[in-house]
């Protein structure tokens, strides 16, 4: 999968080391390294534009952090089982039948319980803070049936935005698809993550959801998977991902 002897010891700001390694976000390496917690070769530094390689001996809180390889997968979850690596309920996990090679890398975000389709999976701690940093508005589309025949109007609401909770109004792009029988099939695009957003906001319209699948996140699709398998993601799929990302920031930041 990786070629490690032709992996270049190119020199990276420390606190970008840090969340690469998977142990926190940038902001809370940054957080660490004010606090003088970071020591690179012994001695403590509070700088986090400072350059080091895979060759400096880096301890975070006298604990040796290791530079590792920056996974990516792209993963179809079937419905049930919760997006967490443990439950105190007792409710099975995705780890419970996520291949052992892949068991240590972390979720970007969340798809509930019964929902299926697209989750990204990684080690990169600042990759998972950038998809998922609510000022980003990164993409998620979703095939949804709901029942009942939804029209135009209802669409027009959800794009206006719905009380899903006290205080906490949410926001969808839909289109509908087709009818099947007394049911509607949608494509739902969400900018938010708020906690089980498509449902709450169906459910408010008198529209429960049957069936609801994601099918890509940013410019990542599930095209290619079946249920409970995963693929890696190429290098070059990241790199355009984090450039649209980029852009996407560009163009809010010109909208505000």
């Amino acid at each position: 999968m990786f070629n490690k002897k032709n992996q270049k010891q190119e020199p990276v700001r420390l606190n970008k080391f840090i969340s690469s390694s998977g142990l926190c976000s940038r902001r809370k390496a940054d957080e660490l390294i004010e606090q003088g917690a970071v020591k690179v070769n012994g001695a403590v530094v509070k700088e986090m534009g400072f350059l080091v390689t895979n060759k400096d001996k880096i301890t975070v809180n006298n604990q040796l952090l290791k530079k590792i390889q920056p996974v990516y997968i792209k993963y179809y979850k079937p419905a049930g089982y919760i997006t967490t690596m443990s439950d105190e309920k007792g409710r099975k996990t995705i780890y419970d039948i996520l291949p052992e090679e892949v068991k240590d890398l972390k979720p970007v975000g969340r798809l509930d319980k019964d929902s299926t389709g697209l989750l990204l999976l990684t080690n990169d701690g600042d990759f998972i803070n950038k998809m998922t940093h609510p000022s980003i508005k990164i993409p998620k589309v979703y095939r949804v049936c709901a029942q009942g025949k939804m029209n135009v109007s209802h669409l027009v609401q959800m794009a206006k935005g719905i009380e899903i909770e006290k205080g906490k109004i949410a926001y969808a792009d839909a289109t509908i698809l087709e009818y099947e029988g007394k049911n509607t099939v949608l494509q739902i695009i969400l900018y938010q993550g708020m906690n089980r957003q498509i449902r709450k906001m169906l459910d408010s319209l008198g529209f429960p959801v049957i069936s609801l699948k994601r099918i890509s996140h940013g410019t990542i699709n599930i095209q290619g998977l079946k249920k409970g398998q995963f693929k890696y993601i190429k290098p070059k799929e990241i790199a355009d991902l984090l450039k649209y990302i980029q852009k996407l920031e560009k163009q809010q930041t010109k909208g505000n």
